[in-house]
């Protein structure tokens, strides 16, 4: 019955397809993938909450955390499971895939992610494992986008608008903020579009958040209702406030790769493997329950006026009310957040960083103002600086002090610390920036040596391949030869340099027209000058496994307009620099998002 209404819909989409225009059917489009990446945060986001919310029914009731600990292991020994048993044994993880897709496949997302990533991520972190929803959110809503448009034919560009849209949706949809939705598609992965094509991504990141709004309750979402009034007495502790989050964003960085390393190194079998991280983790969150799921009720409670509920039903239950020993075990959780995350997802889980920046920024941003304070050199809001420190490890991780700036605005419900925010985001990218070149999304795609920037020259010269303009049937020449057979050369094709090779094609140098202009066309030079006498050496040289920046930076330094190409060692061919600029400005009018 439900493949039937199925089938209806996508008869009504495609006749809608016949008498619309295509900026018409784009716009339908992404309203009605907002839609669906609404129903994906919906799905993902009330069973993650059910399952905390029996989690905590239980703890109340045996005092220990035993539940807290017993859930995350066999939450990802059930995503390992899942994966192997109908996912075809591998999935990919974190949204630098979509990056990856936009630029190296055409912006074509595997079907299979339209669900693989609410199976396993509601699995792994519904059941408490120590990561977030957001990123398979957003992984999710970009599939939704590209599979729309792959099964209506839509062009390349019009593909990447709509893995645009559903990632704005998505984010939009899981915090109830289509600014800051919008924000994120353009700031980390749509790095540069038109002006027209915000239209189409505003519409999905509303649509998303409405969804959101309509169909789930507000207290699964994480939001704010207190705050204090922004002090501009305060802004020296703001900037250091940004100090701070910057230092602990490349903290977190750098750790969390040691840990993936650490586990993708391990010669475990996959269930061994979940099994041992997922003990390592269970520990973990019994010493420190807060670390369960996502965490974002912690945070909650952390900006309230009573944070010492975080001590309830815990080892340290019996410091509730010493402000010391909470500062302590909040300083232990965040230094700890990032082991516990690690851990999750480099032991078989899924799940992304979106959502232990947030909670990692919360514990910062507060350790810092009740520290200060309980020393008595000052009395800062402690509410105020929990959030704004949020903004400060997303900017700081993410490299997105937009989206940071805005979605905490958008979370707290105005815009009273936007001064704040944005002191605090700018030192936190800053700081970050100078120590971690690459945010979290793209330190996976630089390991794997796709190096994708902010930068969309570096980002285009990266999709194209070397191989693809290298031309190989440049006529060559002895080096013993004399000028007229040079000059018969040159007179039977258009070229104006040749390779100079031995037999073994090894190549001793080259011959450009324009430097022996004069010679050509003198018969007795001509006749008694071998090749080997004015023939130059190569300045630089190509090999095949070079990219394209690489390639673009010899003929810079160069300063020529041909350069050899060798491979194994032997003479293979030449690149134009001209062929280049053409083949980028190819691809240029190819990627641009109108």
């Amino acid at each position: 019955m439900l493949k039937k209404y199925f089938y209806k819909l996508e008869n009504i989409i495609a006749w809608s397809q016949s008498i619309l225009s295509q900026k018409q059917f784009i716009f339908l489009s992404s309203i009605l993938v907002g839609i669906t990446s609404g129903i994906a945060v919906i799905v993902l986001k009330t069973f993650a909450h059910w399952v905390f919310s029996f989690a905590t029914y239980i703890n109340g009731i045996l005092k220990l955390s035993f539940i807290n600990s017993i859930l995350p292991i066999t939450g990802i020994l059930l995503t390992v499971f899942m994966v192997k048993r109908f996912l075809g044994g591998s999935i990919e993880k974190g949204t630098s895939q979509i990056l990856f897709a936009v630029a190296k496949k055409a912006s074509i997302i595997p079907r299979k992610q339209m669900y693989a990533q609410i199976l396993t991520s509601s699995l792994t972190v519904g059941l408490g494992g120590s990561a977030g929803l957001e990123s398979p959110i957003v992984i999710t809503g970009a599939a939704f986008g590209s599979n729309y448009a792959q099964r209506y034919k839509l062009s390349y560009s019009d593909r990447t608008l709509l893995i645009g849209c559903g990632v704005a949706a998505g984010i939009a949809a899981a915090f109830n903020a289509p600014i800051a939705g919008v924000l994120f598609a353009i700031e980390v992965l749509l790095v540069d579009v038109s002006i027209s094509a915000f239209t189409p991504i505003m519409i999905a990141a509303a649509t998303g958040a409405l969804v959101s709004v309509i169909a789930l309750d507000e207290t699964i979402l994480l939001s704010f209702k207190q705050q204090q009034t922004f002090d501009y007495h305060n802004i020296p502790y703001y900037v250091l406030l940004g100090l701070f989050t910057g230092f602990i964003s490349v903290y977190y960085s750098r750790n969390f790769q040691r840990v993936e390393h650490f586990f993708a190194r391990l010669r475990f079998k996959p269930y061994k493997k979940a099994l041992f991280g997922a003990s390592l983790l269970a520990v973990i969150i019994f010493i420190f329950p807060t670390l369960f799921g996502e965490g974002y009720e912690s945070i909650k409670t952390l900006s309230e006026n009573d944070p010492g509920q975080l001590l309830e039903n815990t080892l340290f239950s019996g410091f509730r009310n010493n402000s010391w020993a909470l500062l302590v075990f909040i300083g232990l959780t965040m230094m700890l957040k990032v082991f516990a995350t690690g851990i999750t997802l480099g032991s078989g889980g899924n799940g992304g960083n979106f959502a232990p920046s947030l909670f990692l920024g919360s514990y910062a941003g507060f350790f810092f103002s009740k520290f200060l304070n309980l020393t008595g050199l000052t009395k800062l809001p402690i509410s105020n600086f929990t959030m704004v420190g949020m903004a400060g490890i997303l900017s700081g991780l993410f490299h997105a002090p937009l989206t940071a700036i805005f979605l905490i605005a958008e979370i707290t419900g105005g815009y009273a610390l936007m001064i704040p925010l944005m002191i605090v985001t700018s030192i936190s990218f800053a700081i970050s920036k100078r120590f971690e070149k690459h945010s979290m999304d793209v330190k996976p795609l630089v390991k794997k040596g796709h190096a994708f920037t902010a930068n969309k020259d570096t980002n285009i010269l990266s999709t194209l391949d070397t191989n693809s303009i290298i031309q190989t049937d440049f006529l060559t020449i002895s080096p013993d030869e004399n000028l007229e057979k040079l000059v018969d050369l040159i007179s039977h094709s258009n070229q104006v340099i040749f390779a100079v090779v031995d037999k073994e094609m090894h190549l001793l140098g080259i011959v450009h027209f324009n430097n022996i202009r004069e010679i050509i066309f003198n018969s007795f030079r001509v006749k008694h000058t071998l090749v080997k006498e004015i023939m130059t050496p190569t300045i630089d040289v190509i090999y095949p496994a070079d990219g394209m920046e690489t390639v673009m930076n010899k003929f810079e330094k160069a300063r020529v307009t041909f350069l050899p190409v060798l491979k194994n060692g032997k003479y293979y061919g030449f690149i134009s620099k001209a062929t280049t600029l053409e083949a980028y400005r190819a691809k240029l009018k190819l990627m641009t998002i109108e």
